[in-house]
């Protein structure tokens, strides 16, 4: 799979902007009322500046003054066609969030930001991890499998694995909430999914009382018992509730920075 994605292929549209003849005071009052804290400024739908909370509140004593006056710092933007790589590596050497991105025209058609990014990645990822799977299951059980994409009912998954991690539960209802979880790994079967990835996602979403995953979806040309579904069997994993919730100790990968962390500093 290539990693030559564009830019244009996971910047957000319909960008909300603000107009470039407003005051300081106007803006503020729509900063207030908005999820954002960055506007694009146009003006006829080109891009003439961008402003963000700081540059209003360094302003807010003189709510008057139009905030066309506060534009004229150099602008760092993206085009459509850009490699999404490219423009990560020109946001991470300029230590920015964000870059409107403006068609060749200079109107401003979408803004990219750092979620983006890492979505773009995570998404990239994963089809490698299901080829993996795909290769393993036809080898293993001598089976035709195709690979799908869409969303699968929580109710219906099936786990083949026993225990999770509390903090690790959290951070994938971060994730969730802020649409950064990838796709679970699936096998379908008659009238349920066996779960083979994601175990920590799928408990996230129905904790976010969610009733869909989005998920890469293995299909068998014929219905044979996976190794793994026949040991979740014997374990007693049928559904989500039967995983075991670790709460009172911290994913391997946590504890073992931590016990660095405490080490460097024991020397």
């Amino acid at each position: 799979m290539t990693s030559k994605v564009a830019v244009k292929d996971y910047m957000t549209t319909g960008v909300d902007s603000l107009p470039y003849n407003i005051s300081v005071g106007e803006a503020i009052e729509l900063l207030l009322k908005s999820k954002h804290a960055y506007f694009p400024v146009t003006r006829n739908n080109y891009l003439v500046g961008v402003v963000n909370a700081a540059d209003l509140l360094r302003h807010y004593k003189t709510p008057e003054m139009p905030i066309k006056d506060m534009t004229g710092r150099k602008l760092i933007v993206a085009r459509p066609d850009v490699f999404l790589d490219d423009a990560a590596r020109i946001m991470f050497r300029n230590g920015l969030k964000r870059l409107p991105v403006i068609d060749e025209k200079g109107k401003l058609v979408g803004i990219i930001t750092n979620t983006d990014i890492v979505r773009s990645h995570i998404e990239r990822a994963t089809p490698r991890k299901v080829d993996m799977i795909k290769n393993l299951i036809e080898g293993e059980h001598r089976v035709k499998v195709t690979v799908e994409r869409y969303d699968v009912p929580i109710d219906k998954l099936h786990p083949t694995q026993d225990t999770i991690y509390a903090d690790e539960l959290e951070g994938r209802k971060y994730e969730l909430k802020r649409g950064l979880a990838e796709p679970l790994i699936v096998v379908k079967k008659r009238n349920y999914f066996v779960l083979v990835d994601g175990h920590h996602r799928a408990v996230a979403a129905r904790g976010l009382d969610m009733d869909e995953l989005t998920a890469h979806v293995l299909e068998m040309d014929k219905d044979v018992e996976l190794g793994m579904e026949k040991t979740a069997r014997e374990r007693n994993l049928i559904t989500l509730d039967d995983i075991k919730i670790m709460d009172y100790a911290q994913h391997p990968l946590v504890e073992i920075t931590t016990k660095l962390i405490e080490r460097k500093h024991l020397k």
